[in-house]
């Protein structure tokens, strides 16, 4: 099983910063953040690029604005 989420974050992006508290309150200790940048990837901007901060992880991803219910979900699904 894979124990990590991922956060596709911005330059600049206030709600990234958010995003991470919201995530890191209820991220289980055995678990990793892997925090991407989309700018440097032209992939990632047209995916993302006005989502940011996206979650995924296994169970799906969830764009700004989740909960910490929604983490905790998408954790579950992993």
């Amino acid at each position: 099983m894979d124990k990590t989420l991922t956060l596709y974050t911005g330059p600049g992006c206030h709600l990234c910063d958010d995003a991470r508290r919201v995530v890191m309150e209820v991220l289980p200790p055995d678990w990793q953040l892997r925090e991407v940048s989309i700018a440097d990837s032209d992939r990632l901007r047209e995916r993302y690029g006005l989502r940011i901060p996206v979650i995924a992880g296994a169970g799906g991803e969830k764009g700004w604005p989740f909960s910490p219910g929604q983490v905790r979900g998408l954790i579950a699904c992993n």
